[in-house]
């Protein structure tokens, strides 16, 4: 390896002096590196140094107003994941107990920093949901009172606007114990009894407003579900099922996806009687919200009954309804040798029927079977959305090789959408679908009922000898 590259070897072998003249350079005029520098010195002169500078870097961040924009915005992310990286690695190797102080503190400046920085991508948001999963590993070590420390995370999660605090229950159980636990009911439970403040007197027309539009109701109800979220927060950590279903009133557990939830934990105590009583009594609507979280919780719960048969008929009938491939993978594996094979076919002639051809063409590409994809298109060609082209391009290039005509047929969707509906921005696209058409012709040696290339393309120019735009595309 060469002397010159850049390695921890070779830098070691300029020496301290010249590495230290050489740091002293670059960090001239960068603010971000004379940070972290300041920072190594300290976090070797001791963990209070260290801790001392993170907590000044902190409360700097914290009063900051100016708004960050994209091009300062790295560097803003860059400057919170090492105050984070200190804490976490470095002052919680040494000090658990400062180091949870610290994170603590981290965790807090969340509010002040989301509202100075756009974070429609996540980024700001990702450094402090992985500063904030180390709750957990660094209050093993820490010095704390079970009891202020359930204070403290009350006080913390009533303010939650940004979800800074999410899940911090969970991670803090085995530190709050259960006296910082049955605090910490107390606290929420007193909440939840307390009145609602009265709210200022306003005009008789803005009363009128929010009654009109269910504001009255609103604070109630907001009330309501923190109250609920957090005590089925605390019987989880607790491991108390009964206290988490009983947060849920009999409409939520009318609802599928609820029901679902509620089923499952029933069965994790072998209650799967219970749990499939509470399946039958949710709402039997087709299709609604949740359908899919029922229908496995309703097989689960079968099994657990030993009743296979009429899991595995549930099973089958998912996929009729929606094409579900992992119900269909799960019916056939419990089948016996060559059952499964017919049951196999069976599933295709249905899907090559399907109403919707797009979920038909999904799973197809999907399980996968370009065969039947390839029949299925052929045989609806006429109902294909030439609009999806996320669906239609990808399943084109996987049936070009072993089915052009099925694979000519999604392009010339896609060609038909573009020219039909005068999606300019999609011309150079449909010029580039044409040119594979004209490639593969040769491939195809009879197109059937459908046009041949040369027949096709004069129908388009015909119909569509105005649309230059797209004309010039093609070269």
């Amino acid at each position: 390896m060469s002397k010159k590259t850049l390695n921890k070897t070779n830098l070691e072998a300029l020496g301290a002096d010249r590495l230290a003249a050489l740091l002293i350079e670059v960090s001239t005029g960068s603010a971000d590196i004379k940070r972290r520098l300041r920072l190594e010195l300290s976090h070797n002169l001791g963990v209070s140094e260290l801790a001392h500078e993170v907590r000044k870097r902190l409360l700097s961040l914290r009063k900051a107003t100016s708004y960050v924009g994209w091009r300062k915005r790295k560097a803003l992310i860059k400057d919170l994941d090492t105050q984070a990286t200190m804490i976490v690695d470095q002052i919680a190797t040494d000090n658990p107990t400062i180091a949870f102080d610290l994170l603590w503190q981290f965790i807090e400046i969340a509010p002040s920093i989301y509202e100075r920085v756009d974070d429609s991508n996540g980024d700001v948001g990702e450094v402090f949901q992985a500063a904030r999963a180390r709750f957990a590993g660094i209050a093993q070590g820490a010095l704390l009172d079970p009891v202020a420390l359930a204070d403290r995370v009350w006080t913390a999660i009533q303010d939650n606007g940004y979800g800074e605090w999410d899940g911090i229950i969970t991670l803090l159980a085995p530190a709050l114990g259960a006296s910082g636990l049955a605090r910490l009911t107390a606290n929420v439970e007193a909440y939840a009894a307390a009145p609602e403040p009265e709210a200022a007197t306003d005009h008789d027309a803005i009363v009128f407003l929010r009654q009109l539009r269910g504001g009255a109701d609103y604070a109630a109800e907001h009330k309501a579900r923190f109250v609920k979220s957090c005590l089925q927060d605390i019987a989880e950590a607790v491991g108390d099922t009964a206290a988490y279903i009983a947060q849920f009133s009999d409409t939520d557990l009318e609802r599928k996806d609820t029901s679902a939830e509620v089923a499952l934990l029933l069965l994790s105590e072998n209650r799967a009687q219970d749990a499939l009583d509470l399946l039958l009594a949710a709402d039997q609507t087709e299709n609604t919200f949740g359908q899919t979280a029922w229908d496995d919780a309703y097989i689960a719960t079968l099994i657990a009954l030993g009743r296979v048969d009429d899991a595995q008929s549930h099973r089958w009938d998912c996929f009729i309804a929606t094409l579900s491939m992992q119900h269909l993978r799960d019916y056939l594996r419990l089948l016996p040798d060559f059952e499964d094979v017919e049951a196999e076919d069976k599933a295709k002639t249905h899907v090559r029927a399907y109403p919707d051809v797009s979920t038909a063409l999904t799973f197809c590409l999907e399980w996968p079977d370009l065969l039947t994809a390839a029949q299925v298109i052929e045989a609806r060609a006429d109902e294909l959305n030439g609009d999806l082209y996320g669906l239609l391009t990808p399943a084109a290039e996987a049936l070009r090789l072993r089915h052009p005509l099925a694979a000519v047929l999604l392009w010339r969707a896609m060609i038909d959408y573009a020219l039909s509906q005068g999606r300019a921005t999609r011309y150079g696209h449909a010029a580039d679908h044409l040119s594979d058409c004209a490639a593969l012709d040769a491939e195809i040696t009879d197109y059937g009922t459908f046009p041949t290339h040369a027949r096709y393309l004069h129908t388009l120019q015909t119909r569509h000898d105005r649309k230059t735009s797209f004309w010039a595309k093609l070269g």
